[in-house]
């Protein structure tokens, strides 16, 4: 009995040091493409996202920059090439539907006097709005 005990905290140990790189691997991840957007640094961006294997659609509703979604912390941040971008990367059904907070990012933009954006205007191109 103690035999498969130990074996069953020996695995335990095993899985858990396995995927503890694998999340620090991915806040890294996040931080350096929250630190690309908000410095507009959109060919950084670009390779991260290549090296990683990663598409902008799969990742964007689970990746939030100081509390907002991509592209609202690229128009925060005045940050244009990589608004540009994440807009083109997206679906324009993606771009027309709510949130987190339930409001859509084009909601979201002329509520906090965005409307003039160039990333604003990129989503209105794309949705047809």
């Amino acid at each position: 009995m103690k035999t498969h005990l130990s074996l069953a905290v020996a695995a335990a140990l095993v899985i858990n040091l396995a995927w503890t790189p694998q999340v620090q691997a991915n806040d890294q991840l996040i931080a350096n493409i929250c630190q690309y957007v908000h410095d507009d640094n959109k060919s950084r961006l670009r390779k991260k996202l290549k090296e990683s294997n990663v598409k902008v659609r799969n990742i964007y509703d689970g990746i939030r920059c100081n509390g907002e979604t991509m592209i609202r912390s690229a128009i925060t941040n005045n940050a244009n090439d990589v608004g540009v971008f994440l807009v083109k990367r997206l679906s324009a059904k993606s771009l027309k539907e709510p949130e987190f907070d339930g409001k859509t990012v084009l909601d979201w933009a002329t509520s906090n006097g965005h409307d003039g954006s160039q990333i604003v205007g990129a989503i209105r191109e794309r949705t047809g709005s």
